[in-house]
Order: structure tokens, then C-alpha cells, then sequence
């Protein structure tokens, strides 16, 4: 039987959406098993590039994945597997919001961390409308700082859209964010013809409900391509190693090769250059505990996932 390339479009419950040639067809995987690296939750997500069957009329049946560019992922607590998020991308749009809910930078630092080397990360921080503190806009300057763009939007009164649709025209961009942030608000101004459904905060919690269960590549439109993802509350990184994490925080570099100790993982060596310059005030003392949490919970999935 004839193979065909198409894309993903979307996935849930082993079903995926699958487009050729401006055609959609519904898919599954053929054998129910495909050959990959390593096991996923997942092994196909919105974006990437297949061969498939069609079987009858618009049904077909996926037969493999096609090299890669890059993948977005994350450990799923739930599955006990990691989970593809998103593949085949150049942008990873972070999405924050000041108030409701509270900027939380520990998110921001594992969406860093998990991005792929040959993808760009845009920290976008939303509903600016609602005011920003001293301490938010000294988190953002210290990303800044490191080398990572930082945009100020709102989705309410149109502040920084015309800023996001330059940065991400003729790019795939993936658009991630906790729930509540306002990503679905914003990306229906950058599209209207999304129409996405927005979501409500939980009053008691101060976060928001989920409104996208799974992630959608959308068609491209003037110039804008996007792959909108569901508003998690983390991120569990998923696949380097925990003694390598510290290469992933660009605002140790400067102190990760004056600890005493060869192979310092800075988590419970003495005289440690990177400890002393979070007590310091040098590196943030939350970016050192987003370290330190993030080292644990890789520490965690390697015993895990073999």
C-alpha cells in the first residue's frame, strides 16, 4: 500500500488528525507500536511529520515518524513515562501573567531548561494591564540579563501583540504557559479564527482551569503558525541528566568551574562557588532553589525510567 506524508495536527485517546495536501484524515498507528528511542506516553505529537496508509476514504494508518528537528517534553507523573508535547518547532512562547495568577519563575526556569539548544524562547509576560510589582520586573531584567527575550503584552488592551506577531512570523511557535495566564486570550487576538475557548480563574485557588486538553497544531495564516498546548500547572523536565543540569543555568556559568570540587553537582558539596553565590545575592536565591528542585525530581525519574 502506498505511503503518504502528512502532519499532525492533533492527537488524543491514539486518534490523531493528520493533514495532506490541505486534506484531513483521522489515524492511528499502525500495529498500535511504533519504533522509537525511547518509550513515550506519547510517541506522536502536533507537528510532527509521518508517513501513513489511508485505509478508507479519509482513515488512515500512521506507519512511521520522520526525522525530527526537535521535541518539547516532559516527564508525566500521572503515566510514569515521558510525554512529547510538541515537535518540529523554532519558538517556544512562555506565557506569565504578574497577578492572576502570580508570576511563578520557577516555571519559566523549566521551560528554559527543557527547550531544545535549536529552538529560541520568548518569555511573554501577560495581562501587564493588571501592574506590575518591583519584584516581577527585577526577575524579568535578570532573564534579561542572561540573554533571554522578554515581551510585555496584554491580550485586553493590545499592549506587545504587534511585538509577538513580528517575532514569530514565518516561525512554528509553541505557546505554553500555566493555566489561567491568559495564552488562549492572546492567541486569539494574534488569530481570531482560532476561537479558542478561554478559561476561567478558580477564585479559591487563584489559578486557572484548564481549557485545551491537548495540543493543536493550528493551519498557518498570514505568515503565523502555531502549536497551542495544554496550560499545565508544571513542567517535570524530562531527558538530560540531573549531574548536567547545571550547563542549562546560564547565570551559573560564571562560578560552576570555581567550586573546590571536581564534578560539583552544587547541591550538598562544601565550598561550592555556585551555594555561595546564591547566599551572596550574585544568583538569585529562588533560581538556586528552582535548581535544586528540578536536580531532585530529574534524580527521581532516573530511577524511574530505565
Amino acid at each position: 500500500m502506498e505511503e503518504i506524508k502528512g502532519v499532525i495536527k492533533t492527537g488524543i485517546n491514539n486518534i490523531y488528525s493528520v493533514e495532506s495536501d490541505g486534506v484531513l484524515y483521522e489515524c492511528r498507528i499502525k500495529g498500535k507500536v511504533l519504533k522509537t528511542e525511547k518509550k513515550y506516553y506519547n510517541p506522536i505529537a502536533a507537528g510532527d511529520n509521518v508517513l501513513f496508509e489511508i485505509e478508507e476514504g479519509q482513515n488512515g494508518l500512521i506507519t512511521a515518524i520522520i526525522d525530527r528537528k526537535n521535541t518539547l517534553e516532559r516527564w508525566n507523573n500521572k503515566r510514569n513515562a515521558p510525554q512529547i508535547i510538541a515537535s518540529n518547532f523554532d519558538v517556544i512562547v512562555c506565557v506569565c501573567s504578574p497577578v492572576s495568577p502570580p508570576f511563578r519563575p520557577r516555571f519559566v526556569d523549566r521551560v528554559l531548561v527543557a527547550a531544545p539548544e535549536n529552538c529560541e524562547v520568548l518569555i511573554v509576560l501577560n495581562k501587564v494591564d493588571q501592574g506590575l510589582d518591583e519584584d516581577v520586573e527585577d526577575r524579568l531584567a535578570e532573564y534579561q540579563e542572561m540573554g533571554y527575550e522578554v515581551l510585555l503584552s496584554s491580550a485586553e488592551t493590545g499592549e506587545g501583540v504587534d511585538e509577538l506577531r513580528e517575532f514569530i512570523e514565518d516561525r512554528r511557535a509553541v505557546f505554553t504557559g500555566q493555566s489561567g495566564v491568559g495564552k488562549s486570550s492572546l492567541l486569539n487576538v494574534l488569530r481570531p479564527d482560532l476561537n479558542l475557548k478561554v478559561g476561567e480563574l478558580s477564585e479559591k485557588y487563584n489559578r486557572g482551569r484548564h481549557t485545551t486538553c491537548y495540543s493543536i497544531l493550528s493551519d498557518k495564516k498570514d505568515d503565523i503558525e502555531v502549536i497551542d498546548t495544554p496550560g499545565i500547572r508544571e513542567i517535570e523536565v524530562f531527558g538530560i541528566k540531573a549531574e548536567d543540569l547545571q550547563f542549562y543555568f546560564k547565570d551559573f556559568k560564571n562560578y560552576i568551574h570555581e567550586c573546590k570540587f571536581t564534578g560539583c553537582t552544587h547541591v550538598h558539596e562544601p565550598k561550592c562557588a555556585v551555594k555561595q553565590a546564591a547566599l551572596d545575592g550574585e544568583i538569585h536565591p529562588d533560581r538556586y532553589e528552582s535548581y535544586l528542585r528540578i536536580f531532585q525530581s530529574l534524580k527521581e525519574i532516573e530511577g524511574k525510567y530505565k
